[in-house]
């Protein structure tokens, strides 16, 4: 591609040397190329522009087509393409400087900036430093997690890299992935008080901004937009000019060549030269009709079609030119309309029985404006007098000036007129207020009349005024400017002498206008002073103008031209030479004729009169000598009727789209607005068919789609249904013909096409990545439903487009599959080396990640597209994992037996399929689970081997040393349960049958080991009791207690590892539960027991006290005798102390490491029942004795302490206050009466005062 501004900066003497090797190389040819040859160089024009972009497989380089060829051979080559470019860069800037079909479209979508490869990596890096906390953006953990997801999935993608550099892929499709992918986070978020989710999500949108934007200061940025940069905006006419010449490598010398010889600023020779055209392809169709010579047609008689066709366009162009206004930019005046019979009328240029103008048709309409200055030389009148100037245009208003002193005589007053007089008659008057009384009107100093024309000058000019013959002011002159508007329907204007055989029968000078009544119709009228309609009128349809030489015999005019016509001449003769090429070119313009007038040979550098030429001659000649110098005549000249428009356009569409698709927009080969423009504005000048341009632009989309360019499918759709209604006869423009080529091309065209979209939907997660460019997957769909439409009105059965759908994505499923494994480099390690089992099932491990991955992704931006056949994108999940079978069974196969490893990829497949309502149960999901049926059977199996033999063994070394809330065997034994349950529970089992086995299975072997447990506690328990002390010496070891932790846990976990819902399972829970509880009782009975055995010793103690014993008279002796010399301590205090620190410190074992509350409760129930029940039965065994005084004492505080120390275990009232403790308290009360009568007291200790004297101890 040329860079546009390198040719601006090329020197003159380049240009000239080039053009000197263009002129020698090849002539000056109007005819286009011959048909073979320019279908055998078809490309070849469209990429030696070097304004179309890069060069596109399949359409080589003019380089590398001439490789091999001699040096002559290749020039022509390059200049055969040179020439073609500039014939076209002409058609185009007439396209641009006198639109007359289209214009710029205002309601197209503003596509967006595309993003490159730098910026891509750039964003990347922006994300990685956000990641690092390398930024000053404050975000949560959520937040991080988003931004984590999208830089892993989406920004590191290799298919968004390949998007990237296809140039299809915006700033916008970024964000939407983000604000997609955010959407489905934050509606997963639990709902918080005061804050939205909207919030939320615009608060995350704010900062993926933020990162997005990083460091940039806006402010840089350049102040002028490149052209690609405003591409997408409505551009002026230069801007256009600036665009084609980049698109068609025109440089910019040429363009300036082109432009000052094509006359583009001048709209009157735009639309002369429209006219000429269309003329031409009038005649041109007559030809075709007289000669017969069609174009091959589907049906022999389109031919007349054909002609009526090529009529009916240049009408509706004539059409379209005869609304324009006459003059554009200048006031808003529309065409003068005739009355015509018939609207197709005007087709009949130059028939003598047209309508003719009357003279009220030619009326024009003038702006004069008039400034008064100042007036000099004002004698007449004192100083201080007033005076003031009145203005009138003859037959109008008269208008005055403000008043101002004789000594300064100025005004700088405007005044506005408007006339229908060519040559109005302005007069201009001084007055001065008059000072008599009797005076009526004021007294007039001066005038001065004038006559102006709209040629001329417009400046403030110094007039003689015309004095009162008594006036002193001799030389009074006053300045002031006229300046008379032309209007825009008047094309020009002056004197010349004219004699006709019609009109202006007489050789005489008169004033001349040229007047446009419509775009088509001009007449030539002369006009007298003071006269608003033309004395005389000449239509100049039909005319032929030209140069001629001067006439002899006729006196006045010096440069002569005419106006000739079957049975008429005219002839016109000017003052000066550059006067007369105005009139031949304004006339030239005006009659609309083929042949272009050339100035006789004496136009040489000294005019007839022996003067230069005027400046403006000076400069056309300049202008013309460098056009001709430079060798672009031809191209000016040529006549546009006799040129393959459709060859040239083909090459102008072809270099737009390159240029377009090269520019900064993700255009996805949708045009600007301003190349729209001119390709609907070419088309329509010149007649290209509207089915050519859209085959020509569908084999152009489709070539760039081919090569990797991102299309939009909708763009395609578009040419694609325009082409089919065309060719089966629907004629979306009118058009009714249908030729050979069209029809053959479009079958051609249609067959690529189907298999073009064929190809895409195979490669949907890579044509379309991440569902980008947004709904193309969908529009892809729908286009190859019409494609594959025999013709526009019978639509094809839903039965073949879902057969050919579920074709592609089987297809698909192999290339994604494909891809993914090369992704995950498992066939190239396989290659290389064969890995350890471990190693494969990794693999395997991480390729089942990545394909949940890509159908989760699928399902996320493609499976709306599908959603017309969502069977068939679950039959492509099928076969994508059918194919993923294959590398799981080779994995799965090399694992040593009775190896666990590979449950984990179970659970992750597992988990995956039995949320897809479409692929749960499938013929994968079966096969998964046929598969790891005897894993889980044999796992099973072998756990319940491995924990049965784990609590033999532990219970035979088992220590009974506390753990967590039993012993380190029963503490296993539960764990391993759980987790076993666990793991198959967290399988989610999908067959509802064996997943309800697995759950029986379990619970009854839970019920198995629990028992086992339970049993084995109970004899290790009583094992360890029988060895326990009888005396007040036995504290409960702590093995013991754990042993009790061991069946309350038990009871604890059978509820959870037990229980199912009704049935025999419940009844065996129930079991479990009461196998439980009653060994829970007896070894509560056991403990009982042991205690009670110990009071039953202390008991035993005091029974060496009862009366009438040996011993007890000998102790009674001893200890009085004893009394009168020392303190002697008191007898039996000392048993009841021990004894009652063997109960509070056994409940305190008890209480602090039993972690069942109940259980104890009721051991210290039945603990002090029984004692108390002990204590009774001793007492009803001594009821005849009385009781000695150290029993009672001991006795009394035994009964006392005990009461009040189950109390405070919260024995109940009920269990406290029972008939044998009341028996036992009447009983002591009834001794301690009898003690203090025959011993004279207790010394302290009595039933009543024994809690004060706990107190007191």
């Amino acid at each position: 591609m040329l860079d546009p501004s390198s040719s601006e900066e090329e020197s003159d003497e380049g240009l000239e040397e080039e053009s000197r090797d263009v002129l020698a190389a090849a002539g000056g040819s109007q005819r286009a190329p011959p048909a073979p040859a320019r279908e055998g160089r078809r490309e070849a024009p469209g990429r030696a522009g070097g304004g179309g972009g890069a060069a596109r497989p399949g359409s080589p380089s003019p380089s590398v087509l001439s490789e091999g060829r001699d040096e002559p051979e290749r020039q022509l080559d390059e200049e055969q393409e040179r020439r073609i470019r500039l014939q076209l860069y002409v058609f185009v800037v007439r396209c641009i400087a006198y639109p007359f079909n289209a214009k710029q479209p205002t309601d197209m979508a503003r596509r967006q900036q595309k993003l490159n490869k730098q910026q891509l990596q750039l964003l990347k890096e922006r994300f990685q430093a956000f990641l690092n906390g390398e930024t000053q953006i404050v975000a949560d953990e959520a937040f991080c997690n988003a931004v984590r997801s999208y830089y892993e999935v989406f920004l590191k993608s290799d298919r968004v890299a390949r998007m990237v550099q296809s140039g299809g892929c915006s700033a916008n499709d970024f964000r939407e992935v983000f604000k997609k992918n955010i959407e489905k986070r934050v509606r997963s978020l639990p709902e918080i008080d005061g804050l939205s989710k909207e919030t939320v999500l615009s608060s995350w949108i704010a900062k993926y901004d933020a990162i997005y934007r990083g460091e940039e200061d806006l402010c840089k940025q350049p102040n002028r937009m490149a052209l690609s940069a405003v591409s997408e905006l409505i551009l002026s006419k230069e801007q256009l000019y600036e665009m084609f010449q980049q698109i068609l490598g025109i440089k910019k010398l040429e363009h300036q060549l082109l432009y000052n010889a094509c006359q583009l600023d001048n709209a009157d020779e735009q639309a002369a030269q429209i006219r000429r055209e269309l003329d031409g392809r009038l005649q041109l169709a007559e030809k075709m009709a007289k000669e017969r010579k069609f174009p091959k047609f589907i049906a022999k008689e389109m031919e007349n079609m054909y002609i009526e066709e090529l009529r009916s366009s240049v009408n509706l162009l004539m059409a379209n030119l005869e609304s324009l206004p006459v003059s554009k930019g200048g006031p808003e005046f529309k065409l003068q309309k005739l009355k015509r019979s018939q609207n197709s009328a005007f087709l009949d240029i130059g028939d003598e029985n047209e309508i003719q103008l009357s003279k009220s048709d030619v009326v024009l309409s003038f702006t004069l404006e008039i400034v008064i200055m100042e007036v000099q030389g004002l004698k007449s009148v004192a100083p201080n007098r007033i005076v003031y100037c009145t203005m009138e245009v003859e037959g109008g208003e008269k208008l005055q000036t403000d008043q101002a002193e004789a000594s300064r005589p100025q005004w700088g007053t405007q005044g506005d007129f408007t006339t229908t007089h060519p040559r109005p008659v302005v007069k201009v008057k001084l007055f001065t207020e008059s000072t008599g009384v009797l005076a009526l009107e004021d007294k007039e100093l001066g005038r001065v009349i004038l006559y102006p024309t709209s040629n001329s000058s417009k400046s403030a000019e110094l007039h003689r005024m015309m004095v009162p013959k008594s006036s002193q002011d001799s030389d009074l002159k006053i300045k002031l400017a006229v300046r008379m508007d032309k209007p825009p329907h008047m094309k020009h204007s002056g004197y010349l002498y004219a004699l006709g055989q019609k009109v202006w029968k007489r050789w005489k000078k008169r004033y001349f206008v040229l007047v446009q009544v419509s775009q088509y119709t001009f007449a030539m009228c002369s006009y007298r002073e003071k006269k608003s309609e033309p004395q005389e009128l000449m239509q100049l349809e039909g005319y032929t103008v030209d140069y001629t030489d001067p006439h002899p015999g006729l006196q006045g005019g010096q440069m002569f031209f005419n106006a000739v016509k079957e049975g008429d001449t005219v002839i016109f003769a000017s003052d000066d030479e550059q006067d007369r090429i105005l009139w031949v070119q304004a006339m030239y313009r005006a009659t609309g004729q083929s042949y272009k007038p050339v100035p006789a040979i004496q136009t040489q550098k000294v005019n007839p009169k022996g003067g230069t030429l005027h400046a403006g001659a000076q400069l056309r000649k300049f202008y013309a000598d460098r056009f001709q110098k430079h060798g672009m005549d031809e191209f000016i000249s040529a006549s546009p009727c006799k040129l393959d428009h459709a060859f040239l356009f083909r090459i102008l569409q072809r270099q737009t789209l390159d240029h377009r698709l090269n520019d900064s927009y993700s255009c996805l080969g949708w045009f600007s607005p301003g190349q729209v423009f001119v390709l609907d504005e070419y088309c329509a000048r010149y007649g290209v068919r509207g089915c050519h341009r859209h085959l020509c632009y569908l084999t152009e989309l489709m070539e760039h789609s081919e090569s990797g360019a991102v299309v939009d499918p909708t763009l395609l759709h578009y040419s694609f249904a325009f082409c089919a209604s065309h060719v089966h006869g629907s004629r979306p423009d009118g058009i009714g013909t249908v030729s050979m080529e069209e029809k053959d091309r479009f079958e051609e065209i249609k067959e690529r096409l189907s298999f073009l979209l064929e190809n895409q939907i195979s490669h949907f997660r890579y044509c379309f990545p991440f569902g980008r460019p947004e709904g193309a997957l969908k529009a892809t769909l729908s286009l190859l439903e019409r494609v594959l439409m025999k013709d526009i009105a019978t639509p094809i059965p839903a039965e073949e487009v879902k057969k050919v759908v579920r074709k592609c994505l089987e297809k698909a499923a192999l290339i994604n599959y494909t891809r993914l494994t090369e992704y995950a480099k498992i066939e190239g390690q396989c290659s290389e080396q064969l890995p350890n089992p471990a190693r494969k099932l990794e693999d395997v491990l991480h390729l089942a990640e990545l394909c949940i991955e890509v159908l989760q992704q699928n399902e996320e931006h493609h499976a709306e597209a599908f959603a017309w056949w969502p069977d068939l994108l679950a039959e492509h999940a099928e076969k994508f994992w059918a194919l993923f079978t294959v590398d799981m069974d080779t994995a799965l196969e090399a694992q040593p037996q009775d190896s666990w490893d590979s449950f984990p990829l179970f659970q992750l497949l597992n988990n995956f399929l039995r949320n897809d309502t479409l692929l749960c149960n499938g013929k994968f999901h079966k096969h998964l689970q046929e598969i790891f049926v005897p894993l889980v059977v044999r796992y099973v199996d072998l756990m319940e081997s491995s924990i049965a033999q784990s609590i033999h063994r532990g219970f035979e070394q088992e220590t009974w040393q506390p753990v967590n809330n039993g012993s380190a065997t029963s503490e296993d034994l539960f764990w391993k349960l759980d987790a076993l349950q666990m793991f198959v529970f967290d399988l989610h089992w999908p067959e509802q049958e064996f997943a309800h086995h697995l759950e029986q299975r379990l619970k009854l072997m839970a019920s198995d080991m629990i028992e086992a447990c339970v049993k084995r506690t109970r004899t290790a328990f009583e094992l360890k009791l029988q060895k326990a002390s009888k005396t007040t010496d036995l504290r409960i070891p702590a093995s013991v207690c754990t042993m009790l932790n061991v069946l309350v846990d038990a009871k604890k976990q059978s509820t959870k590892l037990c229980a199912l819902d009704g049935g025999q399972e419940q009844q065996y829970h129930s079991k479990i539960d009461d196998l439980i509880d009653s060994t829970v009782k007896e070894i509560i009975s056991m403990l009982v027991s042991k205690f009670v055995a110990v009071l039953e010793g202390v008991l035993s103690k005091l029974s060496r006290y009862d009366e009438g014993t040996f011993f007890s008279s000998i102790l009674s002796f001893t200890v009085k005798a004893a009394a009168k010399y020392v303190d002697v301590p008191k007898p039996g205090m000392d048993l009841a102390d021990t004894y009652i620190m063997f109960v509070r410190q056994n409940q305190d074992i008890l209480r602090e490491k039993v972690n069942e509350e109940m259980y104890i409760e009721k051991l210290f129930d039945q603990w002090y029942s029984s004692s108390m029940k002990v204590i009774c039965v001793w007492l009803a065994d001594r009821l005849d004795l009385q009781l000695h005084i150290y029993q009672l004492k001991t006795l009394i505080k035994i009964v006392k302490k005990t009461y009040r120390d189950f109390r405070l275990q919260g024995v109940l009232e009920g269990t406290l206050n029972s008939k044998t403790y009341d028996t036992l308290h009447r009983r002591l009360t009834v001794e301690e009466a009898t003690a203090s009568v025959s011993e004279g007291g207790l010394q302290g200790i009595t039933m009543k005062d024994s809690d004060e004297e706990e107190e007191e101890g």
